[in-house]
Parts: C-alpha cells; sequence; structure tokens
C-alpha cells in the first residue's frame, strides 16, 4: 500500500506541475499569437505556420521517439534499482539524438529554397526555413534530459525549462522588433522564428546545468554503454517511425489546406489568411484547455509501464477510467464555454471574426480531443505502439480526405467537419482497443528490448 501510495502522489504532484506550465505557457502564447498577429498580419501568421509541419517532422526525426524510449528505459531501471543502466541509456539516446540534429540543420540550410518551393508551396519560406535550422541540436538536448526526468517523475525541473523557453523566445522577438522598427528596418515574420531558436537554446542551456549539477553518483560496475545505446535506439525505432509517419501526414494535410481553398475560388492571399487564423488563432485557442489532459498523458506513460511489469491490471483500469471521466467532463465544460464566447473571443481578443467562427465550429472537438490525448498515451505505454499508429494514421486520413474531397466544395468548413468525424473515430478506436481487448489481457511479464514499446 504505501509503494500504491507513493506511485498515486508522483503521478498527481507531476501532472500538477505540468498542467500549470502548461497554463502558465499557454497563457503567456496567447497573447504572444495576438502581438504576432497584429504585428505581422494573417499573411504573415500563415507563413509562420506554415513552416511548422517540417519542424514537427524533422523534431520526431531526432528527438520525439527517443524522448520517450528514454523516458521508459529510466522507469524501468529506476524500478529495479539500476542507476548506471538508467544513466546509460540517457548517454545513448542523447547522443544519437544530437548527431541526427546536427545533419537535420544542415540538410535544412542546404536546402531551404527546394523544401519552400516544392513541399511548402511558397517561396518565401527559404529563409524561415533556414534560421529554424539551428534550433534543433538544442532541441535534441532539451527533449532527451526532459525523457530522463519524466522517467524519474520528476517535473520541476522540465516545467521550469519549458517556462523559460516561451519567455527567452516572446522577449527575445519582442526585443528584435523594437530594435528593427527604431532602426527604421524591414521587421519580418523571420524575427519569430529568430525567436524560437533562442527559446530553445536558452531551455537547452538551462536543463543541462541543473541536469549537471544533480548527476548521481554511480557504482563502479561494468559499463554496459554499447548495449544500452543499442536498447535506447532500438525501442526509439517504432516510436520514431509513429511520429515520423504521422508528421508526413499531417504536413500533407497542412500544405494542402491553402491549395485546396484556391480551387474553392480564394485568392492566394485570402486562402494564407484563413490558414493563419486556422491555425495560428482558433486552434490554439481549442487547444489552450488541453495543457490538462496533455500532462496527464505524459504522466500516464511510465506510470502505466510501472502497473504493467508488476501484473496491476485491476489498478490500470481503475486508472483509466477515471482518468478517461476527468478528460470527458473538462471537454464537455470547453464545449459550452467556446461556444458561448466563440463570437467574442474572435472580435474582440484576435480582432478576426473568421477566428470566432472557426472556434464556435471546433468547439465540438474537445471533449473527443482531450480524452483521446490520454488514451493514446495508455496505449503507448502497454507497448501497443503499432496499435496507435494505425488509429492515428486513420484518423489522419480522415482529415486528409476532408481537405481533398470537402474543402475544394465547402470551403474551409468541410476541413474543420472532417477534423471532427475524425476525432470522433480515433477516440471510439482507443475504447475499444482498451476495454474489449488490451486491459483484460494485461500480465506481468519483463519488458525487452526486442519487444520495442
Amino acid at each position: 500500500m504505501p509503494k500504491i501510495s507513493s506511485d498515486k502522489h508522483l503521478l498527481l504532484k507531476g501532472t500538477f506541475i505540468l498542467t500549470a506550465t502548461g497554463f502558465i505557457t499557454r497563457i503567456i502564447g496567447f497573447f504572444y499569437r495576438i502581438f504576432l498577429s497584429h504585428t505581422f498580419g494573417e499573411e504573415g501568421v500563415g507563413l509562420y505556420q506554415l513552416i511548422f509541419p517540417v519542424y514537427a517532422l524533422c523534431f520526431s526525426f531526432t528527438c520525439a521517439g527517443l524522448q520517450l524510449a528514454i523516458s521508459r528505459c529510466v522507469a524501468r531501471y529506476k524500478a529495479s534499482g539500476n542507476t548506471r543502466r538508467a544513466m546509460e541509456c540517457l548517454y545513448g539516446g542523447l547522443s544519437l539524438s544530437v548527431i541526427l540534429s546536427v545533419c537535420v540543420m544542415f540538410l535544412l540550410q542546404n536546402n531551404s529554397e527546394v523544401i519552400a518551393l516544392r513541399f511548402l508551396g511558397d517561396a518565401r519560406c527559404a529563409p524561415l526555413l533556414s534560421a529554424m535550422a539551428y534550433a534543433f541540436p538544442f532541441a535534441s538536448i532539451h527533449s532527451c534530459i526532459v525523457g530522463y526526468y519524466i522517467g524519474l517523475k520528476a517535473t520541476k525541473i522540465p516545467a521550469i525549462s519549458q517556462l523559460i523557453e516561451q519567455v527567452i523566445r516572446i522577449a527575445s522577438v519582442y526585443a528584435l522588433y523594437i530594435a528593427l522598427s527604431k532602426n527604421h528596418a524591414n521587421v519580418s515574420v523571420t524575427v519569430a522564428v529568430c525567436g524560437l531558436v533562442f527559446g530553445e537554446i536558452s531551455s537547452a542551456a538551462f536543463i543541462l546545468w541543473n541536469f549537471g549539477r544533480s548527476i548521481p553518483h554511480l557504482p563502479q560496475k561494468e559499463s554496459h554503454m554499447l548495449s544500452s545505446f543499442f536498447e535506447t535506439t532500438w525501442l526509439s525505432i517504432p516510436l520514431t517511425a509513429n511520429r515520423i509517419m504521422l508528421n508526413i501526414l499531417q504536413s500533407i494535410e497542412a500544405v494542402s489546406i491553402p491549395a485546396k481553398l484556391l480551387l474553392y475560388g480564394y485568392t492566394t492571399k485570402e486562402a494564407l489568411s484563413i490558414y493563419g487564423v486556422l491555425t495560428g488563432m482558433a486552434l490554439p485557442c481549442i487547444l489552450f484547455p488541453s495543457a490538462i489532459s496533455n500532462s496527464i498523458a505524459t504522466m500516464l506513460l511510465p506510470a502505466v509501464a510501472e502497473m504493467q511489469s508488476n501484473d496491476s491490471s485491476k489498478a490500470l483500469k481503475t486508472l483509466t477510467r477515471k482518468v478517461s471521466i476527468v478528460c470527458i467532463m473538462l471537454g464537455s465544460g470547453c464545449t459550452v464555454l467556446f461556444l458561448v464566447s466563440a463570437r467574442f473571443i474572435g472580435e474582440t481578443v484576435f480582432h478576426s471574426p473568421l477566428a470566432g467562427k472557426f472556434i464556435f465550429i471546433l468547439a465540438w472537438i474537445c471533449p473527443f480531443l482531450y480524452v483521446s490525448t490520454t488514451l493514446i498515451s495508455t496505449l503507448n505505454g502497454l507497448g501497443k505502439t503499432f496499435l496507435t499508429l494505425c488509429i492515428n494514421v486513420l484518423g489522419l486520413c480522415i482529415r486528409i480526405g476532408g481537405v481533398f474531397f470537402l474543402t475544394p466544395f465547402y470551403g474551409i468548413k468541410g476541413y474543420l467537419y472532417g477534423l471532427l468525424i475524425s476525432q470522433i473515430v480515433v477516440t471510439l478506436l482507443c475504447y475499444v482497443s482498451l476495454w474489449f481487448y488490451l486491459l483484460p489481457k494485461v500480465k506481468k511479464h519483463q519488458v525487452r528490448p526486442s519487444e520495442g514499446f
């Protein structure tokens, strides 16, 4: 009982810290997006948002899968008291992540014009991609060490580093804007990308400094650095493939929206403006309360992995049920709130009536979006990453279908309806997988590197 009580305390504490940090950073980011929309206009925000599919794809390749692999390895070896092996898994994953991120940095810088023109469909994105490339080596350091702390269920340092990243990003953009404006220089949206890079540098420096101060004393035992490197790499492969596949589909979705809006009858400027309002104003507003569900999902992965190894299937069912109820209640409350306040948020906060219309339609996805986030994390914690990949791919295919088959005839509303249908399908499939297939069959076993996630 003391062990279960302690684990529950760590889960709640970690969730609270990550949620509080998430809300603070999103509040800051909320006003930051208002500043961007007023400074660079809807078209400028649209260009800025257009590079993020590339950012997400590169991040997935360099560190997203490795972060989760490190988190699970650390959680497993911590439970068995093998601190040395946990540290070796971190060092192995970190080394690989930095190498991959440096390669991606040079690849982006040397091919930014080709990617901007052929993939994103707008040559104006080339300087934004070149500037963004410098963020990845620092993002890899930050992500891998965050994975280590999450594996320990220690969220204080990751939370502070997240705050630092957000504050430095916004402060640097504002400082550059003021400096360039005083010198009567042209202020382009590249300034916002520079802020992204400065934020990653600052958060990486902070978390690396704190990690260096708290490195545990390792007992003098035989080193397994090479085997730890291969273990972490092997575990990260399905997760990385999962993320890359999803981000490729998300990138296809993102770059296709402006193109299909052109077929509906909008001009290039109008299409980019609508895309900017959707991704830079309406969606961040809808995703704002998801700081709670994202925090729960982050803490669920190591907790579920431990429950699985301890054959605690009953506790796992109870935890999943309680988390689902909380997320459904949260989502339902947010739906009502956004339906009532959509017009006010659009016209008063963003000075964009179009944003208010988007928020009103998107409000209906909240219950499904918030609960599916935690259910996907639970499935990953159980080692069912191929299943989560299939579910996510199906959801994205429905969304892409909305872009290709509905948007040319119904405009952006066609995409929004496709988005709602996809979230409903993903949530239902997660529930079916957990309650009728996975949870009754959770058995005690020792996770081996060959099993993957």
